[in-house]
């Protein structure tokens, strides 16, 4: 029985062992499992201590109370000592396996143990940690920490307290001379680490405004083999545009020739572009044109004498040095490519190269660059659209840049923007006015704008878009515009096109200028048309399949007409008739008609509305015209006063000749004025300035008005009183 005993004990280890190979396990559920954790916490409770007493860490009884805790504690969550507070369990801080646990049997026996004299010990005090204290240990910790990576952060702390009381305006100038030498003194041997930092780099920009031309001297001199390298960081670049500012012509001239060679990288570059900007500003005809050269061909890039040759453009330069035109153009396209790529059209030495660049450029590579100008040009803001949305909130301060409005600062500018304007198609144009939509009173009051305004009124053939964008903006404005010098030309330009009295010959030729190898072609299609056009046509259609698509494209902007389709007449109207505008500018003369005939501008366009404008187009508007001339008459009406300071009408220099002049072009304005003002009293106004408006009534080439005043100004005339000139 005990053999059989044996063998079913062995079958039963057989089948618990194959079971457990298998990998049946008992399930237990998690209500379960919670109840016994309950039960186990229960059993390892300590009984609570006395009032005012505590365990030592150190003793035996401690050591089982720590592992108490320890078995009941979560694992994530880390409890430290505390003193327990009566009717309260105390809390027990975790202990690792590696100190050795202590056995359970132990644990429950101490339940029955008793604190001893040596297990309670007094808690001791801790020191107040506030959120002062706090903040305190902070600054100090990172004010170390700054010490550690920046080995001139004391320095640049001693330079900071220095600034600020350098820079205020209510210092005297001794006091701030001493504070410059005093700050200048600590930084000598270290400038070139002082010039990288963000704020001892201001500290020395300010030094070397108020510093004296000695202390300036010992700057630059320190800084000088180090320039190029400071003109591409971040704080350094603003350093060196104010030492440009203060050098004399040695130190000028010596940093111009240091950018030999560099002058292609630098204007290319983010930071250092605006160095060889401000250069180029400070610098004189000759230096700029050394500038300019680097950007014309690698020869004049590698050899410095080269580009010390006297030339007025580049074609002479071309021909002086008989340089190769074609490799000219490629190193130009190599270096303007990247700027269009980047957007940099902001910079007047760019805006030089590029109007040298269309002066030899071939018809597709001019085509090709300015529909690269255009979207440029069109565009509102700098910004990408696909940028991410913390790069979009960052950027959400920032001013929209219209890089045409940026680029009217400079006459080359305007005329880059009259190129895109002239070649570019219908729908270039039409983006290009939508793109100024909010900047047209910057434009008009510009020297330059104002001529870009010009150029639109005189190109562009859809009128509408122009009269909603344009005319409406100056229509608000007129009285401001009259009386200004650039904002009347827009209104002269439409009144009297491109009259030599209004416009300069420089601004004339700006107003015309056009991109030479786009023009030709177009005449050479006009005269082709009666000698074999479609021979022409043919030849060129096989040359032009022959091109990518690219060039296809550039070749359809190019031979787009230079200017609108539309006569110039038809555009005037509708621009200044039709829009209503006429209407209103008539009505601002008369209201302010004194004051235009005296002023130096104004006077000009009250002149030029007075006479109906050239070719008549004002002719419509006859009755607001005679009301015109009425209020002239009214204004010139008014009696002598001795007591008023300002000189009558007929007396005054710039209002005396405007109505000279009108006497003599308009017949109406001439009738109108003598039976107002002047019937009955031209012996009072034959001596002094007023005596050349009396005599142009007989000076004028209308017979009806001779014929009204001679019976009395002859006599004048007789006894010598009047003299009369020959007019041409």
């Amino acid at each position: 029985m005990a053999a059989v005993g044996k063998l079913g004990d062995s079958k039963k280890r057989v089948r618990e062992s194959s079971a457990a190979k298998g990998g049946a396990k008992r399930r237990v559920s998690d209500q379960t499992k919670l109840t016994e954790r309950k039960h186990f916490k229960k059993k390892v409770k300590a009984r609570p201590l006395k009032t005012n007493q505590s365990v030592k860490h150190g003793s035996a009884l401690g050591e089982i109370m720590d592992s108490a805790g320890d078995l009941g504690s979560s694992k994530k969550r880390k409890r430290g000592t505390a003193t327990a507070k009566e009717g309260e369990k105390p809390r027990f801080l975790k202990q690792s396996k590696s100190a050795g646990a202590i056995p359970f049997n132990k644990i429950v026996r101490a339940k029955h143990l008793k604190p001893t004299e040596k297990d309670v010990a007094v808690p001791e005090k801790k020191e107040d940690n506030t959120p002062k204290e706090r903040r305190l240990a902070a600054k100090e910790k990172a004010e170390a920490r700054k010490i550690r990576r920046k080995p001139n952060y004391i320095l640049e702390k001693e330079l900071a307290s220095l600034w600020e009381k350098m820079r205020c305006y209510s210092i005297g100038k001794v006091e701030r001379s001493k504070l410059v030498s005093e700050a200048l003194q600590k930084m000598y041997g270290k400038l070139l680490e002082v010039a990288s930092s963000h704020v001892s780099a201001r500290v020395l920009q300010t030094c070397i405004k108020y510093g004296s031309q000695e202390e300036r001297n010992v700057v630059f001199e320190e800084l000088r083999p180090h320039l190029l390298t400071l003109s591409r960081k971040k704080y350094a670049v603003h350093l060196v545009k104010k030492l440009l500012d203060v050098a004399n012509k040695k130190q000028l001239e010596g940093f111009i020739s240091s950018l030999h060679g560099h002058v292609s990288f630098l204007i290319r570059h983010t930071v250092g572009s605006a160095v060889v900007e401000h250069a180029y500003h400070l610098a004189s005809g000759s230096q700029r044109q050394r500038l300019l050269m680097e950007m014309y061909s690698t020869e004049l890039q590698l050899f410095k004498d080269l580009t010390l040759t006297n030339a007025g453009s580049l074609a002479d330069l071309i021909s002086k040095l008989k340089l190769q035109k074609s490799s000219v153009l490629q190193h130009m396209t190599s270096i303007i490519q990247p700027l269009l790529e980047k957007g940099i059209v902001d910079y007047s030495i760019i805006h030089a190269t590029l109007v040298e660049y269309f002066t030899i450029a071939d018809r597709s590579s001019a085509a090709d660059v300015i529909q690269q100008l255009l979207p440029l040009l069109s565009q509102e803001s700098v910004t990408d659209d696909g940028l991410h949305a913390s790069s979009k909130r960052k950027n959400k301060r920032r001013k929209t840049r219209i890089p045409l409005v940026n680029m009217m600062h400079t006459r080359d500018g305007l005329k880059v923007g009259i190129f895109c304007i002239k070649h570019g198609t219908a729908k270039d144009r039409k983006k290009i006015v939508k793109g100024i939509k909010d900047h047209i009173r910057k434009l008009a009051l510009d020297q330059y704008g104002s001529l870009l305004l010009s150029s639109i009124l005189s190109v562009v053939d859809d009128t509408k878009l122009v009269t909603k964008i344009i005319i409406r903006e100056l229509q608000s404005m007129l009285k401001e515009l009259v009386l200004d010098k650039n904002g009347r030309r827009p209104l002269l330009l439409l009144l009297h096109p491109q009259c030599h009295r209004y416009f300069t010959p420089d601004d004339l030729a700006c107003l015309n200028s056009t991109v030479p190898s786009l023009c030709t072609q177009d005449e050479k299609e006009e005269g082709a048309s009666e000698a074999g056009l479609e021979k022409i046509l043919e030849i060129d259609t096989e040359a032009i399949t022959t091109q990518n698509n690219k060039y296809n494209d550039s070749l359809k902007t190019m031979q787009s007409a230079v200017g609108g389709k539309k006569e110039a007449l038809v555009r005037r109207k509708e621009l200044l008739v039709e829009s209503g505008l006429a209407e209103c500018l008539i009505e601002t003369c008369i209201d302010t008609a004194d004051e235009l005939l005296r002023s130096n501008f104004g006077r000009e366009v009250i002149f030029e509305v007075a006479v109906g404008g050239s070719d008549g187009i004002l002719h419509s508007l006859s009755d607001r015209l005679a009301d015109l001339h009425k209020a002239i008459a009214t204004v010139a009406a008014f009696p002598k006063s001795e007591e008023s300071e300002a000189d009558h009408i007929f007396e005054n220099f710039h209002s005396s000749r405007t109505i000279r002049k009108l006497i003599l072009d308009s017949p109406s304005f001439a009738e109108t004025l003598w039976k107002m003002a002047l019937e009955g009293k031209s012996a009072k106004w034959a001596k002094g300035h007023s005596c050349k408006v009396v005599s142009a009534f007989l000076e004028s080439s209308e017979i009806s008005v001779r014929d009204l005043t001679k019976p009395e100004l002859q006599p004048l005339v007789d006894s010598g009183i009047i003299k009369l000139s020959d007019r041409k």
